[in-house]
């Protein structure tokens, strides 16, 4: 069965690329869930409209994305946690606490969005990455402080 993706597919191919697949797996999965149309050529046609509309769609989320990411890397965010003599805090920084802090200074990011790949669990200055958009990541500056 010829069918024309209208989404990226992993393992198949990507966005208006004309592939080929099995009967079932076109007619029962990708048909019925949107990710594909029958290869004829008004719908490829159609498809090339979509696929500009997509790509400026895309290309503006992007450039959202690129400013926000650019706010975020000029602001430090400030966590103060409770620490023992040897400046090490109790428990550690999690993503949660970084995406309220963030709330705080007005972003609304998610917490799964914010990669912590070693736990902090001393004071000091880091960095933290910040993925907003699949090909837009911001370097956030975080601050743990002890509490007085």
């Amino acid at each position: 069965m010829r069918i024309i993706l209208k989404d990226d597919v992993k393992g198949l191919g990507s966005l208006g690329q004309e592939v080929e697949v099995a009967e079932g797996y076109g007619r029962n999965y990708l048909l019925p869930k949107g990710l594909a149309m029958a290869a004829t050529a008004g719908n490829l046609k159609s498809l090339k409209n979509e696929v500009g509309q997509k790509s400026r769609k895309i290309a503006k989320l992007k450039g959202e994305a690129e400013n926000l990411a650019k706010r975020i890397e000029g602001i430090a965010c400030r966590l103060v946690k409770k620490a023992g003599e040897s400046d090490k805090i109790f428990g550690s920084v999690t993503s949660q606490e970084i995406a309220e802090q963030l709330k705080k200074e007005g972003f609304d990011i998610d917490k799964k969005k914010i990669y912590i790949d070693t736990p902090i669990k001393n004071l000091g200055a880091y960095t933290i990455p910040v993925k907003i958009h699949p090909e837009v990541t911001a370097n956030l500056k975080i601050e743990v402080v002890k509490e007085q």
